[in-house]
């Protein structure tokens, strides 16, 4: 999503924090592009519309694009991919709701293993997915845009970090935050919640600096980036 706005139009709508680390030009090769669902702040058209002679999407020819249910999957490029439940929604428009499906997303390549929830609320499918798939050594989950109005939709970063328990993954990367403004929360509680409760239990967290590479195995120490920042 390289857009300034996550919405239909670009005069109107939530407004990006801050640039792309880098931009569509910048970016190296693409293999293949995995979408999680439909909503604005995930599938962007312009990016798309960038991406598609090299990647999948709008516009581009069907036979370059593989829809999937869950639990199912395809290998591309030495890399297997499994399409696992979620729980959220789906829509574009006020006509289309739950039209397509959402997902969360279970990647494997070579021996490292990932999951990346998607947009969710908590549920019992996170054990599931552990149980069916695991070990994961790294999980990017959602953890922002959260409300006690919609928790079906998105997690608190107490449910992030059981979640992450459920999950029984190695390494918690917080994701879904610091970019658009979808809640009524200040854009840093997300990661200081989560920041508070790794420090206190000592779990593995990951909060990069917007730009910042994260290699798996590669020693780091995490920082509160974020904290004299407005």
């Amino acid at each position: 999503m390289f857009s300034e706005r996550a919405s239909p139009v670009q005069w109107l709508g939530p407004k990006r924090f801050h640039a792309p680390p880098l931009s569509l030009d910048e970016l190296p090769p693409v293999d293949g592009l995995i979408l999680s669902h439909d909503h604005y702040d995930h599938l962007d058209q312009a990016t798309i519309e960038a991406l598609r002679e090299r990647v999948q999407g709008m516009g581009v020819d069907p036979r370059r694009v593989q829809e999937f249910d869950w639990w199912q999957g395809a290998r591309h490029a030495g890399v297997q991919l499994t399409a696992t439940p979620a729980h959220h929604f789906s829509g574009r428009t006020l006509w289309d709701r739950n039209s397509t499906l959402w997902a969360s997303w279970f990647i494997q390549s070579g021996q490292e293993r990932i999951f990346f929830s998607g947009d969710s609320g908590y549920f019992a499918g996170f054990k599931a997915i552990a149980e069916r798939l695991g070990p994961i050594d790294i999980a990017p989950l959602e953890n922002g845009a959260y409300d006690s109005h919609w928790p079906s939709a998105h997690m608190s970063p107490e449910e992030t970090v059981q979640a992450f328990k459920d999950l029984r993954a190695k390494q918690l990367y917080l994701v879904h935050n610091s970019t658009f403004n979808l809640g009524f929360h200040t854009w840093h509680d997300p990661m200081d919640r989560v920041a508070d409760i790794a420090e206190r239990e000592g779990l593995p967290l990951a909060t990069p600096e917007i730009g910042e590479v994260l290699t798996l195995g590669r020693p780091r120490q995490n920082q509160r980036w974020w904290k004299d920042l407005r």
